[in-house]
């Protein structure tokens, strides 16, 4: 769908849980745009460059379907994986693509010098020089065929080494269940206590007789293998939100194994998503509930930071009990069972008899769900924002000096938060996240949101191919420059994962020592009013357009007052009653120099760890 700006026309991405407008194919097709050069943008760039940079279609740059997984955005990082641009130190040959590329891929840049249009709309663009005509009789400097020096040599996976997976139970600090994924390549003693799926998945946690998987990115071939051999063809169910040509897709992939069924979310709100991330495990011994961030394809468990709460073990309810047996103090059977019914779906009919049928009682954690509707009355607080105000309300108690203690907001993609911040981050969201028990009172205090910078993702493991999971567009982040002086850097020492870009999100309140916690929550809502809703008709009305899930942690619930920060988490210790923060508290604030990732413009100054450049066109 075409948008007009004082910078021209654009189609908008279709990335990840983004609440921009999706055109109604599911992909975007974007005009071709100048080959600007800038690793670090100077602080008008957002203000400068042609709202048209893009990425070509996707259907045209494919080498092989099965390889181009997800959003627009995931799926220039693939292409930048499989045909990567080498950073040269000659600024006439940064960030040029060889002119002809094998297998047919279609991702070709010319070799011409006339890619830079030196204005945009009349205006100059900032750091982009004026280039002489080329000259018909110089000899052009060959650019060598084949992947650019990479430490991880020609493919861009490593493999893990066979110890990298769990071969006995491993020690894992059980006290809240929240756990991060393993990262490929960090030292052993920064996954001694994280889980990878082929883990989660094992014999380690129960003998296995169904699952369902419920996520936005499926790669299937990908997902069954991580199933160890003997549970590799058990009944799975994928629940995924995906329509007509991606539907299709979906079902090409799903073709070679008759164990999967496919079960389509409704998405009856236009550009809402199924962003919801979680699996059912039904074993012989019980039942299991995991509720995390990463899609099931190989990216997402490779060298990202990704989070996840593993339940304990539900046992099954004796026969004859009553229809509330096995409910928790959190209310956690009920909700979840709520959720579930929101899909109006036949095929999980049987999982939520199946939940009914087993004991729930250990749980101690709040579900935060989100699914698409307009809601009004008392159901406004079930879902979406409005469900975790609820929850803070009733079972937080108010702070000392709260007003000090700041709410961290972390995520990996941005919605359009409106042309000031009064219009939905400081209104109703930030009540929300403001709320602190029965207070009356509203405070306001500092809010911290954590995204990486241009930086954080250049230096990262993956390179500048991890910016495909952190899709915040040139069009989105010209409408809203005024929310930028909010942003913190990426950095987490602490966990031994600075370097693995964030697909995690998560939202909390700390004391102004950054020592204790009020709450911690863990789910799949980015900063976005389509994950977390909107208010409507003066506030009577909530508007929901995606698919979210999480799990909220109050220490009411822990017999606790607050939770104390595990500076030191890594190699977990199964005794210890710190709680794990993915990242570095306080955060780091952006300098003066810093800008926020954006995946749809070029960054071609500098080279990565693979040193290779971003050019997304």
């Amino acid at each position: 769908m075409s948008q007009d700006s004082q910078h021209g026309k654009w189609n908008v991405s279709s990335s990840d849980d983004d609440d921009d407008v999706l055109p109604p194919s599911g992909t975007a097709t974007f005009k071709p745009a100048s080959n600007l050069s800038s690793h670090r943008p100077s602080p008008s760039i957002l203000e400068t460059v042609p709202a048209t940079v893009g990425v070509k279609p996707a259907a045209a740059a494919a080498p092989a379907s099965s390889l181009l997984i997800g959003s627009e955005a995931r799926q220039l990082a693939t292409m930048n994986q499989l045909n990567p641009v080498k950073y040269e130190t000659n600024p006439s040959l940064a960030g040029k693509r060889k002119k002809d590329v094998p297998d047919g891929s279609g991702w070709a840049l010319s070799d011409s010098d006339d890619d830079v249009d030196g204005s945009a709309n009349g205006k100059s663009l900032t750091n982009v020089p004026k280039r002489a005509p080329p000259n018909p009789t110089a000899k052009k400097v060959k650019v060598e065929k084949g992947r650019p020096p990479s430490p991880h040599g020609r493919l861009y996976y490593m493999d893990e080494p066979e110890d990298f997976f769990e071969s006995s139970v491993p020690c894992l600090n059980d006290a809240y269940r929240f756990y991060l994924t393993k990262v490929t390549g960090l030292d052993r003693k920064n996954n001694s206590g994280a889980l990878h799926i082929r883990d989660i998945l094992s014999p380690l946690f129960g003998t296995l007789k169904e699952s369902v998987q419920f996520n936005y990115c499926f790669d299937i071939e990908w997902m069954v293998k991580q199933y160890p051999s003997e549970f590799r063809d058990l009944p799975v169910l994928i629940v995924h939100g995906d329509k007509r040509e991606a539907k299709a897709r979906l079902l090409q992939q799903a073709q070679p194994f008759p164990h999967v069924r496919l079960c389509q979310a409704k998405l009856d709100i236009a550009f809402g998503t199924h962003h919801t991330k979680m699996m059912l495990l039904w074993y012989e011994e019980g039942f299991r509930v995991v509720i995390l961030t990463s899609n099931l394809i190989r990216a997402d468990w490779y060298q990202k930071t990704q989070g996840m709460w593993m339940s304990p073990l539900f046992p099954r309810l004796p026969e004859g009990s009553s229809a509330t047996a096995g409910e928790s103090p959190t209310f956690f059977k009920r909700d979840l069972l709520k959720y579930l019914a929101s899909y109006r779906a036949p095929e999980l009919e049987e999982w939520i008899q199946r939940i009914k049928d087993h004991d729930l009682s250990e749980t101690r954690v709040y579900l935060v769900g989100s699914s698409p509707g307009r809601y009004v009355g008392p159901e406004m607080e079930h879902w979406g924002h409005l469900r975790l105000r609820k929850l803070l309300y009733d079972h937080t108690d108010l702070m000392p000096n709260e007003e000090r203690w700041p709410v961290i907001g972390q995520f990996s993609s941005i919605g359009s938060m409106g042309l000031d911040k009064t219009k939905w981050l400081a209104g109703e969201f930030q009540r929300t996240m403001t709320t602190l028990g029965k207070s009356a009172l509203r405070s306001d205090p500092p809010l911290y949101l954590v995204y990486p910078s241009v930086e954080d993702v250049r230096t990262s493991l993956e390179g500048y191919p991890a910016g495909g999971s952190l899709p915040y567009s040139i069009q989105t982040a010209q409408k809203q420059l005024w929310l930028h002086s909010y942003f913190h850097r990426w950095t987490a020492n602490s966990t031994g994962r600075s370097h693995a870009m964030p697909h995690i999100k998560t939202y909390m309140r700390a004391s102004p020592d950054f020592t204790q916690l009020a709450w911690f929550l863990v789910t799949s809502a980015n900063l976005s009013k389509a994950a977390w809703g909107a208010l409507e008709k003066n506030n009577t009305q909530l508007m929901v357009r995606s698919y979210e899930l999480g799990v909220l942690f109050i220490p009411s619930a822990f017999n606790m007052k607050t939770f104390p920060v595990n500076k030191d988490p890594f190699p977990a210790s199964s005794s210890s009653s710190g709680f794990l923060v993915p990242f570095d508290l306080p955060p780091t604030s952006y300098s003066p120099e810093d800008q926020p990732w954006i995946w749809n413009i070029p960054y071609s100054q500098a080279p990565d760890t693979h040193g290779n450049v971003w050019v997304p066109s």
